[in-house]
C-alpha cells in the first residue's frame, strides 16, 4: 500500500487541504471586519463555495469515469491554486461572492478527482485502510490550517494568509504530478448516458444520512471562532481544531481496518453515536457558561475530541460504502456522490448556522438542531440505509 505514488498522493492531498483550511476560520472574520457583513450574510456568501462544488461534482464524476483521471486531476489542482490569487484583489462582497463560487468549482473537481484517483492506486484488500490514511492527510491539514491562520490573524494581514495558501497549493501540485497510476483498460462499447452516470442511485439512502451529519459539521467548522468569543474564550481557538483532528486521526487508525474486516455498518453506527454526544455537548455550552465558566472552558476542549472520534470513524466507512456499491468503471461517480451528499449537508450548515446566529436562539440552537438531525441520521441508517447497503454491495 505504501508506494511512492500513494505517499505523494497523501502529501499532495495534505497541502491542498492545508490551503483550503487556512481560510475556513478566518473568512467569516474577514467578511465581518472588512465589509461589516451580518452573520446571516456571511453564511450565504460562504455557502456559495459549497454550492458551486456541489454543482460540478456530478459532471466531474462523469468525466473522470470517461477520460483519464490524472490529467484532469492535475488541471483541476492547478486551477484550484490559481483561484487563491483572487482573494487579495477583493474589494466588494459581490466580487468576493463571484471569486468564492469560482473557487468552489475548482475545489469540487479536484477533490472528486483526487478521491477517485487514489482508489486506482490502492490494492482492493487494503482499500478501507488506505482511504483512512488518505483522509488522515485532510485531518492533519485541519490541525495546522486553522491553527496557523488564527495565529497569523493576530499578527499579520489577511493577504499574508492568502499568499501562504497559494504557496502551499503550488507545492502540493508538485507532489500531485509525481503520482502514477495504470491507465484504465478502454471499453469496447460506449455506454448510454443516464442518471446513474452522474449520480450513484444505489447510494441515495446512505447519502441522506451523510448529508444530515454534514449540517452540524458545516456549522461548527465555520462559526467556531464566533461561538468561542461569545463564550468568552478568545484565545487558543486553534487548539479546538487540533483536538478535533487528533480525534479523527486516532479513530481513522482503526476504523479503516474495521471496514476491511467487514464491519463497515458497525463503524458508521458507532461513529454516529459519538457524533451525537459531541454535538449535543457543543449545544449546551452557553447555558453551562452562565453557571460555571471554568467548566465550560474545560469541556470546550473535550468536545472536539468526541467530534473527531465520531466523524473520523464515519468518513472512511462512508467513502468505502459508496465505492463498494459501484462497479469499477463507476468509481469516480461513487466518489462524486459521496462528496455531493457531504457538500449539500455542509452548505446547509453554513446557511442555517448563519441564520440561527442572527436569530433569538443563536448558535446554541443551531447546534441543537444539528444534533437532532444526527439522531435522525443514526436511526435512518440502522433501519434503512445500512440494510440497503448490505443487500446491494458489489464487494
Amino acid at each position: 500500500m505504501w508506494t511512492g505514488s500513494f505517499i505523494s498522493a497523501c502529501i499532495g492531498n495534505f497541502l491542498l487541504f492545508f490551503a483550503f483550511y487556512l481560510l475556513i476560520p478566518i473568512l467569516p472574520l474577514f467578511l465581518i471586519e472588512e465589509f461589516n457583513a451580518s452573520k446571516s450574510l456571511v453564511g450565504l456568501v460562504l455557502a456559495s463555495h459549497t454550492l458551486a462544488a456541489l454543482a460540478i461534482r456530478p459532471v466531474s464524476g462523469f468525466l473522470l469515469d470517461l477520460f483519464r483521471r490524472k490529467p484532469q486531476y492535475l488541471l483541476a489542482y492547478l486551477a484550484f491554486v490559481i483561484a487563491f490569487v483572487s482573494y487579495p484583489l477583493v474589494n466588494t462582497i459581490l466580487l468576493f461572492l463571484i471569486f468564492r463560487m469560482l473557487h468552489g468549482v475548482t475545489f469540487g473537481y479536484v477533490t472528486t478527482a483526487g478521491n477517485s484517483f487514489v482508489v486506482d492506486i490502492l490494492p482492493p484488500s487494503r482499500r478501507g485502510e488506505g482511504l483512512g490514511f488518505f483522509g488522515v492527510a485532510n485531518t492533519l491539514a485541519m490541525v495546522f490550517g486553522p491553527m496557523t491562520s488564527l495565529m497569523m490573524h493576530e499578527h499579520f494581514t489577511y493577504d499574508a494568509i492568502f499568499y501562504l495558501a497559494i504557496g502551499s497549493g503550488l507545492l502540493g501540485f508538485c507532489f500531485a504530478m509525481m503520482v502514477k497510476a495504470k491507465r484504465p483498460v478502454a471499453k469496447n462499447e460506449p455506454e448510454p448516458i443516464s442518471l446513474d452516470r452522474f449520480f450513484l442511485i444505489k447510494g441515495f439512502k446512505a447519502g441522506i444520512t451523510l448529508m444530515l451529519i454534514g449540517i452540524p459539521y458545516g456549522m461548527f467548522m465555520t462559526y467556531l471562532a464566533i461561538y468561542g468569543k461569545e463564550l468568552g474564550i478568545r484565545s487558543g481557538l486553534g487548539v479546538f481544531f487540533s483536538l478535533l483532528a487528533a480525534g479523527m486521526i486516532f479513530s481513522r487508525m482503526f476504523s479503516g481496518k474495521m471496514v476491511d474486516k467487514g464491519k463497515l455498518n458497525k463503524a458508521i453506527e458507532l461513529g454516529l453515536i459519538i457524533c451525537i454526544m459531541g454535538i449535543m455537548m457543543l449545544a449546551s455550552f452557553q447555558h453551562l457558561n452562565m453557571v460555571n465558566h471554568d467548566l465550560t472552558v474545560v469541556l470546550f476542549y473535550v468536545c472536539p475530541v468526541l467530534l473527531g472520534l465520531g466523524y473520523g470513524m464515519c468518513f472512511p466507512a462512508y467513502n468505502t460504502l459508496f465505492v463498494n456499491l459501484a462497479a469499477n468503471n463507476r468509481r469516480a461517480t461513487a466518489s462524486s456522490t459521496f462528496m455531493t451528499s457531504w457538500d449539500i449537508g455542509v452548505g446547509l450548515g453554513l446557511i442555517l448556522g448563519g441564520w440561527f446566529a442572527d436569530s433569538i436562539g443563536g448558535l446554541p440552537l443551531a447546534f441543537l438542531v444539528g444534533g437532532l438531525l444526527t439522531v435522525f441520521a443514526f436511526l435512518y441508517f440502522i433501519k434503512s440505509a445500512g440494510p440497503h447497503f448490505l443487500l446491494n454491495k458489489l464487494r
